[in-house]
């Protein structure tokens, strides 16, 4: 590793010069005299870092070799450190990185660059997405994959930064994640050529736990929206995520911000990270901070023009939006789940949560009012109710595996008769990535409801004996709602129908579900 960029050795000082707080320009470099803890011994002859200011992204990752770790700060498009991948992307011999960041932008964009340019062998993310690269470079072999369960990927890197080498999660029990087997390497050929290991187990109140090991990077490098020269980072919005525990995480943190403020100017009680996890700061050059999914409200006429499966998903979406109860804190998934936020009953209130560090979601934003740090889980623009909050990543998913959400809304693939549910990859075809799901499913106390279309494109059930994709969660749904009917998941006993689509009878429920199930006696058309 490089020396700090300036350093000075104080060999010679007395105690009568450090008992001020002030500061000297000395060839043009800022040096700061602080009072030493009246605890803490004086120690003479050490060498301390006058200035953390790196004079351009360049410099700041030019020490970077070749088969680093190194963690990457964002979510989606929202709080990357544009200024820095940009660095990296433009310095060949920074090549065969292991990449920790939950999902790697999209095609040429944030770390969609340093997959164009091949310095990345291994990406270790939660979620691929709609990175037509990432898929196809991890598909052909190209790249290895080490795909993680979002909310144990921020704990696994906060854990790191905490000197904390593994923990016990509930997360992924019964799954891939604990037995092993999910693709991390392809061959040319498509056969896999890597699996991940099993992990191991531990009983804790009756109750098997994975074991997860830590995280941390040989470099971590984070967006913030303003720091200080001591390198205390302040985020904005939604910008925080993955930066927050990643700036803890890294060997050496590097933290690129949009503006640099002297040393006083933050208020203590407004910093997210103290200066002492930060050691190197870039000022923010030529960011785009582009948008992935700029969703507004569409005015009635819009509306009206949806295309008929769109409209089929709005009945679906609009019964799912009944499960709702006020004052119930929810999470909605990506896709139809998200949609059901807009029929939510007016005269409830409702605290939507976004796992990327989001609570109190409100509707999608009008034009003049898109935000490219407000997004929610979905890469969607959105917009915060008055007494929303926002958070770190580490820090939403401690709400959801500490039971806090009453009830997580999310799509799916396959769902069992016993209530198993595959939402996250078709093996060798199609990969998005666990993102969040595993999380939300293996939360005890946590209502689970799915939302989905009854068949596939092809007419096949999607309601099942047993899924045959990879499990996203096992006896983990509650209820299903499709566009034709409404499951209960009763426990040791399978399917209870409880509600027919308007149009929709049992005979036809029946001909499109390959499992068996039981009626209710009070079935009927309800939506």
């Amino acid at each position: 590793m490089a020396p700090p960029l300036y350093s000075f050795c104080f060999k010679n000082l007395t105690m009568s010069k450090l008992i001020t707080h002030q500061a000297s320009v000395f060839r043009g470099l800022t040096i700061s005299w602080r009072r030493p803890h009246k605890l803490a011994p004086f120690m003479v002859g050490s060498c301390r870092q006058i200035s953390k200011l790196y004079p351009s992204a360049e410099k700041a990752v030019e020490d970077i070799t070749a088969g680093s770790t190194v963690l990457f700060g964002g979510f989606g498009l929202c709080g990357i450190p544009e200024s820095l991948i940009g660095a990296i992307s433009k310095n060949p011999s920074i090549k065969d990185l292991i990449a920790v960041s939950n999902n790697a932008g999209i095609d040429g964009v944030g770390l969609g660059k340093l997959l164009n340019t091949r310095q990345i062998r291994r990406m270790v993310s939660s979620y691929v997405g709609e990175n037509r690269e990432f898929a196809r470079q991890y598909l052909s072999g190209e790249l290895e994959v080490e795909l993680v369960p979002q909310g144990t990927l921020a704990e696994k890197i906060r854990a790191g930064g905490a000197g904390i080498p593994a923990f016990y999660t509930l997360t992924g029990i019964g799954t891939l994640v604990e037995t092993g087997g999910i693709p991390i390497k392809y061959k040319s050929d498509g056969e896999v050529d890597i699996f991940s290991e099993p992990r191991g187990t531990g009983v804790f109140g009756g109750k098997r736990y994975i074991m997860e090991q830590s995280i941390s990077g040989d470099y971590a490098l984070v967006k913030a929206w303003k720091a200080d020269e001591l390198g205390n980072l302040v985020f904005r919005a939604s910008a925080n995520n993955f930066n927050a525990p990643m700036a803890t995480a890294g060997k050496v943190t590097i933290a690129e911000a949009e503006e640099i403020v002297p040393v006083g100017e933050l208020k203590p009680d407004q910093i997210h990270i103290p200066g002492i996890h930060v050691h190197r700061i870039v000022k923010s050059t030529g960011y785009q901070k582009k948008i992935e999914k700029t969703t507004v409200q569409h005015d009635q006429e819009q509306a009206n023009g949806m295309p008929e499966s769109m409209k089929k998903r709005i009945r679906i979406i609009k019964r799912a939006a009944k499960e709702f109860k006020d004052g119930m804190y929810a999470n909605l998934g990506i896709g139809m789940p998200m949609l059901a936020s807009n029929y939510i009953d007016p005269t409830i209130t409702v605290y939507l949560q976004s796992e990327n560090g989001i609570l109190g979601l409100g509707p999608f934003p009008t034009k003049d009012k898109v935000d490219a740090d407000l997004i929610n889980a979905g890469k969607e623009t959105v917009t915060v109710l008055k007494g929303g909050a926002f958070f770190s990543s580490d820090t939403s998913f401690g709400m959801i595996r500490g039971s806090r959400i009453d009830m997580s809304v999310l799509g799916g693939m396959e769902v069992s008769e016993t209530g198993d549910l595959a939402n996250w990859i078709v093996p060798g075809k199609m990969v998005k990535g666990m993102g969040g799901a595993v999380d939300l499913v293996s939360a005890p106390g946590t209502r689970v409801v799915v939302t989905m279309d009854h068949c596939s494109k092809d007419g096949s059930p999607k309601i099942l004996k047993r899924c045959t994709l990879p499990l996203t969660g096992v006896n983990c749904v509650n209820r299903i709602i499709t566009d034709k009917c409404v499951f209960d998941v009763i426990p040791n006993k399978g399917l209870l129908l409880r509600e027919l689509a308007h149009g929709c009878s049992v005979e036809q429920v029946r001909a499109a579900t390959e499992c068996d199930f039981s009626v209710a006696p009070d079935v009927a058309e309800t939506y």
